[in-house]
């Protein structure tokens, strides 16, 4: 990249730990950050492109789960996965809070806590993919084994 960009949270996760992964910026001056309109803008497959997922069990038990953004978040599975009887999204006035990243930036890498994070397996196999890289207008590539390596993560059956 020619130009210096501001490190996040998860950049400054994976510098540190000397992780090879690529830095896409994106315009996001027109407001369109939806999953769509990124892949377009980063022209890749909506299979590769994930979106980071918060949720809350029981207590104050959170959860992250990371998709492919063509596909939506069985929370029955969710549940099951992360050993709850019952699990619901985060409301995004609470995801600054508990992660560090606002809506549209959250990254799976670099949360404020470490929370159990499970990644759906449909992407285990790809070379690379793409998440948040921890503000708007802005992607990590990575390959998604090393994603879970990370992320202290499992591959799991979500969608």
């Amino acid at each position: 990249m020619s130009k210096k960009v501001n490190k996040t949270n998860a950049i400054r996760f994976l510098d540190s730990k000397k992780i090879n992964y690529d830095l896409f910026e994106y315009e996001i001056e027109d407001g369109l950050i939806d999953g769509e309109s990124v892949c377009a803008k980063l022209n890749v497959a909506a299979n590769e492109s994930l979106k980071t997922l918060v949720a809350k069990g029981k207590g104050n038990s959170f959860f992250v789960f990371v998709v492919a953004i063509d596909r939506e978040l069985d929370l029955k599975k969710a549940a099951k996965i992360s050993g709850e009887k019952k699990i619901e999204m985060l409301a995004v006035k609470d995801l600054l809070d508990v992660t560090g990243y606002i809506r549209g930036g959250c990254s799976p890498i670099g949360m404020k806590k470490h929370f159990p994070t499970y990644i759906d397996e449909s992407v285990k196999d790809l070379a690379k993919v793409y998440v948040s890289g921890g503000r708007k207008g802005l992607s990590i590539g990575i390959d998604p084994k090393v994603l879970k390596d990370i992320t202290l993560s499992e591959f799991g059956d979500l969608t």
